[in-house]
Parts: structure tokens; C-alpha cells; sequence
């Protein structure tokens, strides 16, 4: 619940900035006629509309085991990016159509003071917005959390290819603001694929962890001869594992018992997140891999 807390409260506050300048920069974008600000600036609303999801799903990753989820409800939270994942491609294909339909009727935009102004305070919110969270996710083990911050990463990088636009346009060169525009929606597929790949890493149980990793671990419990048949999935934050382990086929049940629990404590302590750890035990003897 602690954990819960922590992250709703880093998704609100990062709500309450990144809306604050998404409101700049579209009513600058507007004021001005420049596609690329407005472009920069429906980015960021998308961002406020992901940490809403987050907020969302964090409610229900929070809630304790139950008798229909035995593993927990963490995955709620996972799932929860891949709608992050999906308002990014939403937005992608609006800036592409209207960037697009730009360069077929272009305008001349009236770039500013103002314009540079909210753009450099922009790049600066998102520069620590993404650091904070990103900090805040990794501490947490929260995919919501680090997904977000790649979004906001996003921002800067899209950030700076408004303030280009705009010094090409302040130059003489409009057509650039169409084409920053272009820019932009790329470095939002970009950042929606790589939260597509990290989500589907966990839905589709990917491995983990280093099967090596482990297998040095539990070898150097004192009556373990290998081990074998390594599995690892889940969450950063939510990991399962379980593992074959070989040992002589006439130790007393009670003795092969106490390796099983030093094998499950062992692996906890060298591993951080794990949540289960399933030993099954074999004899040496007329042992082999099924």
C-alpha cells in the first residue's frame, strides 16, 4: 500500500505539470500558427491523459491476493502501459495527418519572444519531470512509472525539434514547421514502441532473470549437486522462479526439505523482487532432463 502511494502521488503531481504546459504551449501554438508547437503541446496532453491511466491501474495493481488471483494483481499495472502505448500511437497519427496536410497548405507562423519563452521553460519541466520519475519508477520497481518518464523523455526530444522549427522559421525557412512536426511524431513512435516491447516482455513471460545467475547461486548451497530446468517470468518487481535441483538420492526427506528452503532464502537475498521460488527435487541417481 506504501508502494501504491508513492507512485499516485508522483502520477499526480507530474499530471498537474505536464497539463500546466501543455496549456502553454497549445494556446502559444495556436496564438502563433506554428503545427509544431501545437504538436509539442497535444503531446503533453497525452502525457497528462497516460498518468491518468496510471492512476487508474495503480488502484487495482495495489489491491492484496485473492482467491481468483493467486499471483496478485501487479499486472494490472503492466497492461496499464500498453494503453499508454496506444494514446501515443493515437497522437503520432494526428500530427502525422495534420503535418501532412501542412505541407500542402503551408503557413507562415509568427514565431515570438513568447514562442521561445514557453519552449525553453518547457524542455526545462520536462528535463526534471522525466529524471524524477524515472528515479521514483526504478526505486519502485513501477512499469507505470518508467513507462511515463520514456514518455516525458519523448517531450524533451521533441521539445528541442520545435525550438529548431522555430529558429528556422524566425530565418525565413516555414516549410520546417511541417517537418518538425514529422520529427515529433517519430520520436513518439518510438518511445510507444519501446513500452510496447518492455509490456509485451512481461504479458508474454519472458525470462527475467539469468538462469546462470541463478544456477551459481544455488550451486554453492552445501549438499546441492546442480540444478537444472531455471524458469524465471513476471515483473522487475513480482518475480517467479522455479528450478530443478539435483541431490544424492539417499538423503533423509527432512535434510532435502532444509536445502529447499535455503535455495528459496538464497535466491531472495541475491535477487531483489522475487516473489515465489518452486524447488523441485530430484535424486541423482536415474536422474535426467524431461
Amino acid at each position: 500500500m506504501e508502494r501504491a502511494k508513492q507512485i499516485r502521488q508522483v502520477l499526480i503531481f507530474v499530471l498537474i505539470l505536464n497539463w500546466l504546459v501543455a496549456i502553454a504551449k497549445v494556446i502559444v501554438g495556436y496564438w502563433t500558427d506554428t503545427s509544431s508547437m501545437l504538436a509539442d503541446g497535444f503531446h503533453s496532453f497525452s502525457d497528462g491523459a497516460s498518468n491518468i491511466i496510471g492512476l487508474v491501474a495503480i488502484g487495482f495493481a495495489a489491491r492484496p491476493k485473492d482467491e481468483d488471483h493467486l499471483y496478485g494483481h501487479k499486472k494490472y499495472e503492466t497492461f496499464a502501459s500498453l494503453g499508454i502505448a496506444m494514446l501515443l500511437i493515437l497522437v503520432c497519427y494526428n500530427i502525422l495527418s495534420s503535418s501532412i496536410e501542412r505541407f500542402f497548405n503551408l503557413v507562415v507562423p509568427d514565431v515570438n519572444n513568447y514562442s521561445f519563452a514557453i519552449m525553453f521553460m518547457t524542455i526545462a519541466i520536462n528535463l526534471g519531470v522525466a529524471t524524477y520519475e524515472y528515479k521514483k519508477g526504478k526505486r519502485t520497481n513501477s512499469d507505470i512509472l518508467v513507462s511515463d518518464s520514456m514518455h516525458t523523455g519523448a517531450d524533451i526530444l521533441t521539445s528541442f525539434s520545435v525550438l529548431v522549427a522555430l529558429f528556422a522559421v524566425r530565418l525565413g525557412y516555414p516549410i520546417v514547421d511541417p517537418i518538425g512536426s514529422l520529427i515529433i511524431a517519430l520520436f513518439i513512435a518510438y518511445a510507444a514502441f519501446r513500452i510496447l516491447r518492455e509490456s509485451c516482455r512481461v504479458l508474454c513471460d519472458q525470462a527475467v532473470l539469468d538462469s546462470r545467475q541463478i544456477k551459481k547461486v544455488v550451486k554453492k548451497i552445501e549438499g546441492v549437486i546442480d540444478c537444472h530446468k531455471i524458469r524465471s517470468r513476471g515483473r522487475r518487481d513480482d518475480v517467479y522462479i522455479d528450478l530443478h535441483v539435483l541431490l544424492k538420492k539417499d538423503m533423509h526427506i527432512d535434510q532435502a526439505h532444509k536445502i529447499s528452503y535455503k535455495i528459496e532464502d538464497e535466491i531472495r537475498r541475491s535477487f531483489p523482487g522475487v516473489s515465489d521460488v518452486l524447488v523441485h527435487l530430484e535424486p541423482l541417481i536415474g536422474s535426467k532432463e524431461r
